[in-house]
């Protein structure tokens, strides 16, 4: 899959930052904010609108260059590795999982330290903000390995829940079994709130042991093992970009 973007005039400095693969939209944009973007060696604002090709816009200095080829992968992230490119830290990020793949790779939303499971990663920008965008309601699917009363939250996950001022449902809950001190969950949610489905767990009375993303959309983690990735077919990529 070859491409460069197809749209021409003016648009938004971050807009082009992301559709070439140098960030995320979010990502982008605070680079603007941090003072790492120039336009015509002029630093770029919040809002600015340039022409790629026509203007010249860096990032720390570097020139961004035509778009060569998107990649599209997925990955079954391991736990204790946090979902950022850098950590100030020092800890485990999940780029050192997908090293030396391809340049401009970042991941596509986030799974926290402690969570594991399907993580998609890619270079081309609006593909990314298509998959992560509310309005395209994708929804995901997590596997969840909980301490409680695991088979009464059932019904308490898919009513309406406060969580951080904000009402929350899952689209779907169910018991896949019940052990000794809870059973492991299965919740689609079509949200992507920050942890959303532990502080729904832990509103139901529920402690989280396990939470693992089975499924984005029609994209679904298989037989993908632990700490591996692959790359996505172009159907999948296609299911994913509607």
């Amino acid at each position: 899959m070859n491409s460069e973007s197809s749209q021409t005039g003016p648009q938004r400095v971050q807009k082009i930052l992301s559709a070439h693969g140098i960030a995320s939209r979010r990502e982008a944009e605070k680079l603007i904010l941090d003072g790492h973007v120039t336009v015509n060696g002029i630093q770029a604002h919040l809002g600015q609108s340039a022409e790629f090709g026509r203007d010249e816009i860096c990032v720390n200095g570097a020139p961004i260059l035509p778009r060569g080829e998107l990649v599209y992968i997925m990955l079954n992230k391991p736990r204790g590795y946090v979902t950022t490119r850098s950590d100030e830290r020092g800890r485990k990020t999940v780029m050192s999982l997908v090293e030396g793949i391809c340049p401009g790779l970042f991941p596509v939303g986030r799974l926290d330290i402690n969570s594991e499971g399907l993580l998609i990663f890619t270079n081309d920008g609006q593909f990314a903000q298509t998959v992560t965008h509310p309005s395209r309601g994708k929804k995901k699917t997590y596997e969840v390995r909980v301490r409680g009363d695991a088979e009464s939250a059932v019904a308490t996950l898919c009513g309406p829940l406060l969580i951080d001022s904000h009402i929350v449902t899952a689209l779907a809950a169910e018991l896949v079994y019940k052990t000794e001190d809870g059973g492991l969950l299965r919740i689609t949610i079509g949200e992507g709130r920050n942890r959303q489905i532990r502080k729904m767990c832990v509103s139901c009375g529920l402690d989280v042991v396990m939470l693992k993303r089975i499924s984005i959309g029609a994209l679904k983690l298989g037989s993908l093992k632990t700490g591996n990735w692959r790359h996505l077919k172009d159907e999948e990529v296609q299911s994913l970009s509607g």
